[in-house]
């Protein structure tokens, strides 16, 4: 029998020193030998959540209640909610994007779960405009159209943007439609700290909804993963995770004011200007006025707390006390001695637009500092007031509602002390002010086209006044969905339309049934 060869020998003992050497550095962190590392190795090894332990470890603000909506998402991260109340989620680790159902039977989980889209290069930002599903890939973004009514895809997936880049450390993708009508994309440092060569990383950028018109928005920001616009102001602010291995306490990670061509300090500054240790002390004039002209955070989270989505509260239904307050996942720390995040915090704004932070969803890290039961990563609210909140530690969905008790109860209140949801208040609409001279225009428009051909056999036209406003219908137009094609309409035409199919809608609800044969 032939021994083995000295060169094989070696070959085996260099690839065996890596695994070693890997395996030591893992135990020595598990046995805290490390300074400044803390990992919560679930996220590695695999961990899950139940209804007992939501029930016995969670708590959350008062006013309020939690529950589990699902415990079989892995690696969830962010969402988005349809028109229909459904909830989307991506898990870019299985390149996919799932729909939870709403949960209409009252039992406090999903009704349904499957997969919506796969296939994707880790799926990470999620986005609904008019009748489109965005997605942020790692290296992309696509759109596809997306029917609210039933959930299902209704077309072809197409990447609108592409060429970005995904190496390196933080490579996910955040998008948001903003209240002016462009689509932002937030993009990661490649590094822990270093200047980097793609001037499209560690910023926000923006384009138009079809992809054109591309552009960097604001620079200088390390790892902005979640960002929401103030329904008080307008104004965009976005969470940025500070550097590693200065320490248990500094730099602290940061909440901005994002203004178009701001630039933010990093590498250069952390927090309040104070320069770093490796790219901003002792440097020359050049960087120490990077530094003076940087934009400072407008509040800082404690070290290493990793703030990841944020969701300024819109419903009506939310308490009087956390009504356009933001909502801000702190996925919790690994580069501390101990632990430290691991929640939901909210932020108030006074009116002097000095901000104060209050703990709102909490007990995923236990009271020893060590045992965590999970990691907030985003969070969605619908319009009903219910707060969904991604855990991509144990695979969970959670569902903080307006109410006391426990989430899960359904019906009236019983021996348990559970109570049922409140009933859902909401103004009246307003009605519609309809332009009878717009109509008369879109009416022209509609009988030259030969809408009726298609719309009075086979999609009919139905409660559009309970899908859109007059402007929605008129922008729907852009982007219509197939089999419907783009004519190209001016902004006159486009408003004419839907004035004119909104007063149709409007008739047909009366008593001619000519005009209610006619539109649908």
């Amino acid at each position: 029998m032939r021994s083995p060869s000295k060169k094989a020998l070696t070959f085996s003992a260099l690839v065996a020193l890596p695994a070693i050497v890997l395996l030591a550095v893992i135990f020595a962190a598990v046995a805290g030998w490390i300074p400044g590392v803390n990992v919560p190795w679930g996220q590695l090894l695999g961990a899950s959540t139940d209804r007992e332990t939501v029930s016995a470890k969670l708590q959350v603000a008062p006013g309020y209640r939690v529950g589990l909506f699902s415990s079989d998402v892995p690696n969830a991260r962010f969402m988005a909610v349809t028109r229909n109340g459904d909830l989307l989620v991506s898990q870019p680790k299985l390149g996919q994007v799932s729909l939870l159902r709403a949960d209409r039977d009252g039992d406090g989980a999903t009704d349904e779960q499957r997969v919506l889209i796969d296939g994707l290069q880790r799926p990470h930002g999620l986005a609904l405009y008019e009748d489109w599903l965005y997605i942020a890939e790692s290296n992309a973004v696509g759109r596809v159209p997306f029917d609210h009514s039933d959930g299902r895809l209704a077309g072809r997936y197409q990447r609108i943007v592409t060429g970005l880049g995904d190496d390196g450390n933080h490579w996910t993708k955040t998008i948001g439609l903003g209240p002016d009508g462009w689509i932002y994309l937030s993009s990661g440092s490649t590094c822990n700290v270093c200047i980097e060569e793609d001037p499209r990383r560690a910023s926000i950028m923006r384009f138009r909804p079809d992809g054109s018109d591309f552009e960097i928005y604001a620079s200088g920001l390390r790892n902005s993963v979640g960002f929401d616009w103030s329904p008080g102001d307008g104004a965009l602010y976005a969470t940025d995770n500070g550097r590693d291995w200065l320490g248990n306490d500094f730099p602290p990670c940061e909440l901005n004011r994002i203004e178009q061509g701001g630039f933010y300090g990093w590498p250069y500054a952390n927090g309040q200007r104070v320069p770093d240790p490796d790219f901003g002390e002792g440097k020359g004039a050049a960087i120490q006025s990077k530094i003076a002209r940087s934009i400072p955070p407008v509040f800082e989270f404690r070290a290493h707390n990793a703030p990841l989505g944020m969701r300024f509260l819109r419903s009506p239904e939310q308490s009087v006390h956390y009504r356009d307050a933001a909502l801000v996942a702190l996925h919790g720390s690994w580069n501390r001695d101990t632990k430290d995040g691991y929640k939901v915090i909210s932020l108030h704004w006074d009116d002097r637009g000095r901000i104060r932070a209050g703990d709102f969803l909490w007990g995923f890290l236990a009271d020893d500092r060590e045992t965590v039961h999970g990691r907030p990563v985003d969070i969605a609210e619908d319009a009903r007031g219910n707060i969904y909140v991604s855990d991509d530690y144990a695979g969970a969905i959670y569902r903080v509602q307006p109410g006391h008790g426990s989430a899960g109860a359904g019906g009236p209140a019983g021996a348990d002390g559970e109570i049922a949801p409140r009933p859902r208040i909401s103004a009246p609409k307003k009605p519609l002010a309809i332009d009878t001279n717009a109509a008369r225009q879109g009416a022209q428009i509609f009988e030259r086209r030969d809408c009726a051909r298609c719309h009075r056999q086979q999609l009919p036209l139905v409660n559009l006044s309970e899908k859109y406003t007059l402007k929605q219908l008129a922008d729907y137009f852009d982007t219509p969905t197939p089999p419907m094609p783009n004519y190209g309409f001016s902004n006159s035409q486009k408003r004419a339309l839907a004035h004119f199919l909104m007063e149709r809608e409007l008739q047909a609800r009366g008593s001619d049934p000519q005009t209610r044969d006619y539109l649908q």
